[in-house]
């Protein structure tokens, strides 16, 4: 199968949770999450859950299990909770819910993240992996951030990532 078909297998739209993960911010602060938003449906998919939790494991864990275990939900975005400070506990509640990790995401959007704001990229530590069969990425919370990693990595194989994670051994 050729690459172009691999991308168009899981259709043309596909059904996205987004979760932010943020202490500070909520409904009415909150950027990340709509930014998302707005930007999964102007590309033709849908936004199936859109949900805040706390930087906390076991709030992380509920939502995204739930997230994953929706059967309306194709593909899990979660926006925050990505960098390197103390209350930063995504990354790992996320590293130890992954049945397999997509290290490639990470690599190539903090070497695209350098292009565009230098040494500041080591800080991010967004990453993406496989969860009950399900693609879920973490992004940080910054607009910009959203916007280089959904136009430079996830809205071109979204479909061909959906795809691949439907295959069964």
């Amino acid at each position: 199968m050729s690459l172009e078909q691999h991308r168009s297998a899981a259709g043309a739209s596909l059904r996205f949770a987004v979760i932010t993960i943020s202490d500070t911010r909520d409904e009415r602060t909150d950027r990340g999450g709509p930014y998302l938003v707005d930007r999964l449906i102007a590309a033709g998919h849908s936004v199936s859950s859109k949900t805040i939790v706390r930087d906390e494991p076991t709030e992380i864990t509920a939502a995204v299990r739930a997230a994953v275990g929706d059967e309306k939900v194709d593909f899990v975005l979660t926006t925050g909770g990505t960098g390197i400070a103390p209350r930063d506990v995504t990354v790992p509640t996320l590293e130890a819910l992954f049945d397999s990790t997509i290290p490639g995401f990470g690599e190539l959007f903090r070497w695209l993240s350098y292009q565009e704001i230098g040494s500041a990229s080591i800080l991010s530590r967004a990453c993406a992996g496989m969860i009950g069969g399900k693609v879920v990425v973490a992004l940080p919370g910054s607009p910009k951030a959203l916007r280089l990693a959904l136009d430079a990595l996830l809205l071109p194989e979204a479909g061909h990532l959906v795809s691949e994670s439907r295959k069964r051994a």
